[in-house]
């Protein structure tokens, strides 16, 4: 560890810069080792931030200074001081233009953060601190700049790109080519995005709702250019319906799209010119599945959405991140319902929750939507800032309804376009347009941690009175021992003895939204004939967890008759969980293993229920994932978490066989692709069956997958017969598939990346020493994040029990990548430490195991800050 640690920086003490820069003009001499980086500055001393004239302070990191001048005239070295981290530079008057040259090495810069090489091409990634990787800069959100460019390059990297349009061309003096940018919005630096390289385009255009004509252009490897049409119809989609739904429209004359193998996150919104992760853009039918179709256009409409909630209205500190990323991921979520079967997406939104971001709520990097310190801003790109974010933002339009919630966003862009904003801004135009008294709500965005709703409820035949009993409670989280009442949304409808919503007030209303606001609060219903069964939280219509003593028989009443498409999906999976839960119990004991024919007999029902979309069947037939029963564990137990789930599977597989395969026959037909929703729902049902028919191994289930296999016109149903033969099939046929489907893709990155994937979250073949071969294959490469993602994440995330034997050595492996990791990429190292700080939730030698892993990493010595913050924290 390093002698002195990292300092943390704290929301309590955010002061306005003391200089703004009203313009800012870069000049880019590209070369792979020596980049040449000029940049004058149009300064003055901010208004808002007091009287003198303190000294200037520029972040900069991993830097060549070269030279300083102020107004036209050269600074010596002893006229300003270099920092660890920056520059210091005296000032003598409020306004003046600082001129700097400085040298980079993008070639060397494993980081991915500022200027980088991916493969050939030079790109940028400046969110959050990457810019002063780039030059020296005051490097924050709430520095905003109008930003001219120019980029000098060799003819070999014809394609030359930044932010805004583009106002000249030409060739240098020597021989090179030039072209200079001019972006007319004022942006922060981490909005800054350069690429430059040997590239293709596909090029198409959007009439705006006011008549302007956009040009669109998809940039990317020739060898990929035919990938590009599914992001392009869906950035036409996203741009019509943000017209449609929140009356924004775009701004400049151009929307330019760049496809980049190396990245470390999805993609960014860089003002006009996005930079996508390859894996997030790039999509045919034959190499990219339905899950990577409904991917792209969900990331390519978030990436535009940001145009005007990020970019336009951008955030005033990095505190304030989840106030574009939840408003930006609430609205790509409802895009993609609109597009898609909206049930279906509240269910894979939801399981993304309540698996993984309600477990970073419970472990020792928790924290609220909008932090109250960090070390490493990077570390809290978190499922918290954006899916619970998302979550927060939804609440707000739950409580306000669809017209409420469009008039306070348009008073909020109204209000704060071109400038950088808090969460609390956010709130204020939403009371402010709906005459509504939020101020309880807030708590959302200050408090860290799950709310756990303790449900009650009893009946007064004679008065025909029906009272539902509501208990809130939050468990105690780093620096935040105890927690106030939320302001809680809770949708409910009342079931009778039939299956019908009965009504719950005069108005005839069958499904209301309660109010919680108190610790503990009663709500009464009146008139009514029989005592009802609740169905609680519709559409999860807040982050918390519901705790109310059903049967199992009542939920197979709600599985069954629930109008609430989320809450029938949910009764299966707390059905399931319940069965899991007595099993893992049984085994502990040495008692035999027995699943409840009751339960069988509801999957056989749904399996048969033609009406229902195909879909939300396979959602509620696949069983809570091993991740999910040990976020609900109170003490991890992965082994009997592991026999447990893999008894349920095999039992449903066995007794339900002829259904699957009825079912499997019926939605195998030959047809062309498309990923429309109702393709995507037969595919993804079809898919489900043939899991589990191999899940019994036999020699006919087996066949249909190596015929499917053998036969798939798509991506989606190859991989599918793919997985299933690597995990239930025997060697030869598993080895054999694996071998030939590297041959035939073994040139296309992203298909790549879904091959080592489904090796290495393989319960059967994703062994250690299975990762480890996979780690030494010509395919795998350690810079690249997302063949890290692929195989060390895949093994580490997503293979639980091969992840969790019992010698700890799946622990240990995870330790020694991330102190390999970090060396190269600390963003990527911090976040694959994550599996091994949940220490604390497990049970017996795996807890010893996993602390031990966890605490050879904080000993091997000097770490990054990304890595520092998450080790550090987690050993507390």
């Amino acid at each position: 560890m390093k002698d002195s640690q990292p300092k943390t920086i704290y929301l309590k003490d955010y002061q306005v810069p003391d200089y703004l820069v009203d313009t800012t003009k870069l000049h880019f001499e590209l070369e792979p080792k020596a980049t040449l980086v000029k940049s004058r500055l149009s300064i003055r001393r901010n208004p808002q931030a007091g009287a003198g004239l303190p000294p200037l302070v520029l972040d900069g990191v991993e830097l060549e200074l070269l030279s300083v001048a102020v107004d036209g005239v050269p600074l010596s070295a002893e006229d300003y001081q270099v920092l660890p981290e920056g520059l210091s530079i005296p000032v003598s008057k409020a306004e003046f233009l600082l001129e700097i040259q400085n040298r980079i090495n993008p070639e060397d810069n494993t980081s991915l953060e500022g200027l980088y090489l991916s493969n050939d091409m030079y790109c940028t990634q400046c969110e959050a601190e990457g810019f002063r990787k780039i030059t020296f800069y005051p490097d924050r959100p709430d520095v905003m700049s109008k930003f001219t460019t120019t980029i000098v390059a060799p003819m070999d990297h014809p394609v030359l790109l930044s932010n805004g349009n583009e106002i000249e061309r030409g060739r240098s003096e020597d021989g090179r080519q030039f072209v200079t940018w001019e972006d007319p919005f004022a942006k922060p630096a981490y909005l800054f995005a350069l690429v430059a390289g040997d590239l293709e385009q596909v090029e198409d255009s959007f009439t705006t709702a006011s008549g302007r004509n956009v040009k669109l252009q998809i940039f990317t490897e020739a060898k990929n250019i035919g990938k590009c049409d599914h992001a392009m119809r869906s950035l036409k989609n996203a741009m019509r319906w943000d017209e449609e739904v929140y009356g924004r429209e775009y701004d400049l004359d151009i929307f330019m799209v760049v496809a980049v193998d190396h990245f470390n996150m999805g993609a960014m919104e860089n003002k006009g010119l996005n930079i996508f992760n390859s894996a997030c853009v790039l999509a045919s039918p034959e190499t990219a599945t339905d899950t990577a179709f409904q991917r792209i256009e969900s990331i390519v409409g978030h990436e535009y959405f940001h145009n005007w909630s990020g970019n336009r209205v951008t955030c005033r500190d990095w505190f304030q991140l989840s106030l574009k990323e939840g408003f930006t991921v609430f609205r790509d979520a409802e895009f993609s319902a609109d597009l898609n079967s909206r049930a279906v997406k509240r269910i894979e939104d939801v399981s993304l929750l309540r698996t993984t971001q309600f477990a970073e709520d419970a472990g020792p990097m928790a924290h609220p939507i909008r932090p109250d310190s960090y070390i490493e801003i990077s570390n809290f790109y978190t499922l918290t800032i954006y899916e619970k974010g998302a979550e927060v933002v939804r609440m707000i339009h739950t409580l306000l309804g669809a017209e409420g919630f469009r008039k306070g966003s348009d008073l909020y862009f109204e209000r704060h376009d071109g400038c950088a904003v808090t969460c609390e801004d956010f709130v204020k135009a939403m009371e402010d347009a709906n005459q509504v008294d939020l101020q309880q709500f807030r708590r959302w965005y200050s408090q860290a941690g799950t709310p756990v709703l303790d449900v009650t409820d009893s009946f007064d035949q004679s008065e025909g009175i029906y009272r539902l009993t509501i208990r809130q409670s939050c468990l105690p989280s780093p620096g935040q021992t105890e927690k106030l009442p939320f302001h809680i949304p809770v949708r409910v409808g009342l079931l009778g003895n039939d299956g019908t919503d009965l009504a719950l007030n005069e108005q005839g209303d069958t499904e209301i939204v309660l109010q919680l606001k108190e610790t503990e609060q009663v709500f009464e219903f009146s008139g009514l004939a029989e005592k009802p069964l609740p169905s609680l939280l519709r559409g999860f219509s807040a982050p918390v967890k519901v705790r109310y003593n059903y049967s199992n028989e009542q939920l197979l009443f709600l599985m069954r008759k629930d109008a609430d498409t989320f809450n029938r999906w949910d009764a299966s999976q707390r059905l399931a969980l319940n069965a899991l839960c007595d099993l893992q119990a049984a085994f502990r004991k040495g008692e035999a293993l027995k699943v409840q024919p009751s339960l069988i007999n509801a999957y056989r029902e749904v399996l048969q229920d033609t009406d229902l979309d195909p879909a939300l069947v396979a959602e509620i037939l696949q069983l809570p994932s091993e991740q999910f029963v040990a976020e609900e564990s109170v003490a991890v137990d992965a082994e009997a978490i592991i026999v447990a789930r893999e008894f349920v599977r095999k039992a449903i597989a066995v007794e339900l066989f002829a259904e699957f395969r009825k079912r499997y026959l019926e939605l195998n037909l030959s047809k062309p692709y498309s990923p429309n929703a109702i393709d995507i729902a037969q595919r993804r049902l079809k898919n489900t069956c043939l899991s589990y028919m191999c899940v019994t191994e036999t020699e006919e289930a087996l066949e249909l997958a190596k015929s499917q296999f053998e036969v798939a016109a798509n991506m989606t149903d190859s991989a599918a017969a793919l997985a299933v033969i690597i995990n239930y099939g025997e060697d030869r046929l598993a080895e054999d598939s694996i071998s030939q489907f590297y041959q035939r893709w073994e040139s296309d990155t992203q298909v790549v990346e879904l091959w080592l994937s489904q090796q290495s979250c393989s319960p059967k073949r994703g062994t250690l020493e299975n990762i480890i071969a996979l780690m030494q294959h010509p395919a795998f490469e350690m810079k690249n994040p997302n063949k890290v993602r692929s195989v060390i994440g895949g093994f580490a995330n997503r293979n639980f029990k091969q992840f969790h034997k019992s010698d700890g050595s799946g622990f240990e492996f995870v330790a020694d990548q991330v102190l390999a990791l970090d060396k190269l990429n600390p963003q990527i190292a911090a976040r694959l430490v994550i599996p091994i700080t949940r220490w604390k939730k497990y049970s017996g030698d795996l807890a010893e195991k996993m602390r031990g892993a966890l605490q050879r990493v904080s000993d091997s010595g000097e770490l990054s800050k990304d890595l520092f913050e998450v080790v550090s924290k987690s050993l507390l």
